[in-house]
């Protein structure tokens, strides 16, 4: 990418999609075309179709999606399976006959199998069941995957994919019945800290290992791809046109806690409701692929804790 080169961000507006606008823009690329929800309806085919022929991006990061933790994964499993595939339907395909030079696709760890070896590893993809709280999610981004590659193979696009482990930082959701874990902590914390609540209830036992990636990282990760990972043929055809991005480093779930309580300034008792699901055991990625073409990460998970809590405080 040049920085004059035109960069499509797909729903910048996000927790991805504004840390790849913060990471591109402080590196000084300049022609970002930049559309909201509204602006442009990705679950519209005409739409994305004409915003293509109209605007021609020369590279697109797709980061829209629609997602969510095990109780929006629960509640609305159609709802993730039908909207993730139509968005990376419209999104690819219009790539590729608007002639976009790079596409890079954003999908989840959670496309491995449950009980896949530890670390996961990129070849791991398909070679066993999904955790079943969030497969419908997990199947659309393997699709996502793919369609990249198999555009790759068929049409000779240079359509690259990342799988980041848990995300979290500046614009993240703090809904508690579609947050993920992190951020539903920070919210569970301060709110009993503000209010004098003397306990506060998680769920599970706490004992899942998790690895986290704070997202500012994650952003420079997949610019950095953008510049630097063009696959070969050979990783076209066998698949290796995908990367994890993490931390290679992981941390049980009651751990996390703690270091959320400590962040909040909250000293109350965490209660663990073991009736509810604990969901994957363990989690943790291996990024020596993503090491390899040069990058690793950079802010410490207390550190990222620090500052998605100064950013939840001032929003």
């Amino acid at each position: 990418m040049e920085k004059h080169s035109k960069i499509y961000i797909a729903w910048h507006n996000g927790l991805v999609g504004s840390a790849l606008r913060r990471r591109l823009e402080s590196l000084g690329f300049s022609n970002l075309v930049l559309r909201n929800r509204t602006g442009l309806d990705l679950l519209d085919p005409s739409q994305v179709r004409n915003f293509f022929e109209t605007e021609k991006p020369e590279y697109v990061f797709l980061a829209a999606a629609k997602v969510g933790g095990i109780v929006a994964n629960r509640d609305f499993p159609a709802d993730f399976i039908y909207q993730n595939l139509q968005i990376q339907n419209h999104v690819i395909h219009s790539s590729y006959l608007s002639g976009v030079k790079k596409l890079l696709f954003l999908g989840s760890s959670c496309i491995y199998p449950k009980l896949a070896p530890q670390p996961l590893k990129e070849e791991y993809l398909l070679t066993g069941l999904l955790e079943s709280s969030n497969e419908p999610y997990a199947i659309a981004k393997i699709a996502g995957i793919k369609m990249c590659q198999s555009y790759n193979r068929q049409y000779g696009t240079n359509f690259i994919a990342c799988m980041p482990t848990n995300l979290y930082g500046p614009n993240d959701n703090f809904d508690l019945t579609s947050s993920h874990v992190l951020p539903a902590m920070i919210r569970k914390f301060h709110e009993a800290k503000k209010g004098g609540t003397p306990e506060v209830t998680l769920w599970g036992d706490g004992s899942p290992l998790r690895e986290f990636l704070y997202v500012d990282d994650m952003a420079d990760a997949c610019v950095h791809m953008m510049q630097n990972f063009n696959p070969t043929k050979e990783q076209n055809e066998s698949g290796g046109m995908f990367l994890n991005i993490g931390t290679g480093k992981d941390i049980a779930i009651r751990e996390l806690a703690d270091i959320v309580g400590k962040t909040v300034g909250y000293s109350g008792k965490i209660i663990w409701d073991t009736s509810k699901p604990n969901g994957t055991p363990r989690k943790l990625l291996d990024v020596g692929r993503m090491e390899r073409v040069g990058w690793k990460c950079g802010v410490g998970l207390e550190e990222g804790v620090g500052r998605s809590y100064e950013w939840y405080l001032t929003h």
